[in-house]
């Protein structure tokens, strides 16, 4: 069993607290992905995991075991960081297998993990070479290597693939997603980049200044927020926000210059809210004039605008078929509100 339970974690530096009373499960063989802005805690919360962060209050369990005050290579842990951190004067063969030979385990039993890490990684043509001869993906893939080998526990990723180009990123998250799924080890994957977090995930956990914000698979998650936050940190495009008004059981949205009905049940009586609408749910009225195009940024089968309203609020539409669409171009915009989130304006709280 692998199952990591943080209880009521807290870490301070000095006055300053930076995790607030983490609570969290995440179960063997999951893949969970801390994901949040920068400085939101999450690296932070993956060190203390490690054992590279003291914790300075509540629990830290590893298989049943509480690990809270043990030394990082009493965990069961082993770490992947975006630095490959690999000795420029040995063979891809030695980097691997340089951590079980410091610990006594003996040639032959080296030699068998090495050869089996590489089989899977699909490192065996690259065993001979050094560090300097191969690409920033065979970097990190012995890197990753490396901890494989020592048959760790629990796998722990800090931001590994954020070194490497657009291209190479993807190959690497489909590496990552084969790995996870050959070995079925628990893993705990930190980044900042939401398309890795989508992708990967069994279970994206988002942080937001040492707290969690919410907790779910990633289309729970994208199709159901708990919070504005949430809303418009998961997905990319990010979610466009209105300002409203309600009255009764209508919502009057500014930039659209007309009210809508919504199915919500907890909308106030009447006052201020937020109505967040994703950009594949927004559609262009090509005879409408509420908002002028500022920028097509076509990707083949796809093309999103940039519009601004007359009000000055900023909109991105995404706009499927080929309709020749112009920067300058005046339009207005429809959607199905069923598809649209409305949220307190003060509190940030989805209305349900």
């Amino acid at each position: 069993m692998s199952r990591v339970t943080l209880a009521d974690t807290i870490k301070k530096y000095g006055a300053t607290q930076v995790i607030h009373g983490i609570d969290l499960e995440i179960e063997d063989g999951e893949f969970v992905v801390f994901v949040g802005p920068s400085g939101c805690g999450k690296s932070t919360l993956l060190r203390m995991i490690a054992g590279l962060e003291e914790t300075s209050d509540g629990r830290i369990s590893i298989g049943g075991r509480e690990v809270t005050r043990l030394d990082p290579a009493d965990r069961g842990v082993a770490m992947v960081f975006q630095t490959y951190a690999l000795y420029p004067h040995m063979t891809v063969r030695e980097n691997m297998g340089f951590g079980l030979k410091m610990t006594g385990h003996r040639k032959q039993e080296i030699d068998a993990k090495v050869s089996e890490a590489a089989r899977i990684l699909k490192l065996e043509p690259l065993l001979d070479r050094k560090p300097k001869a191969l690409s920033g993906g065979q970097r990190q893939r012995v890197a990753i290597g490396r901890a494989i080998v020592r048959g760790p526990e629990v796998f722990l990723f800090d931001e590994p693939l954020s070194n490497l180009d657009a291209e190479l990123r993807v190959d690497m998250r489909v590496e990552i997603a084969r790995l996870h799924k050959e070995i079925g080890a628990t893993m705990i994957y930190v980044t900042h980049d939401q398309v890795e977090a989508m992708t990967l995930a069994d279970k994206i956990v988002v942080l937001r200044d040492g707290r969690i914000e919410q907790v779910g698979a990633p289309m729970d998650l994208y199709r159901d927020p708990d919070n504005r936050f949430v809303a418009g940190f998961i997905g990319s495009p990010a979610m466009n926000f209105f300002k409203a008004h309600v009255a009764g059981d209508m919502v009057d949205i500014e930039a659209f210059g007309r009210k809508v009905r919504q199915p919500v049940r907890q909308l106030p009586d009447r006052g201020p809210v937020v109505v967040g609408i994703r950009p594949e749910h927004l559609r262009v009225d090509p005879e409408g004039d509420t908002h002028q195009i500022d920028l097509v940024e076509s990707l083949g089968g796809v093309s999103y605008l940039y519009l601004v309203s007359k009000s000055g609020e900023r909109t991105i539409v995404e706009d499927r078929g080929d309709h020749h669409r112009r920067a300058d171009d005046r339009v207005g915009l429809a959607f199905d509100p069923e598809a649209a989130f409305v949220f307190d304006a003060e509190t940030g709280q989805r209305l349900r």
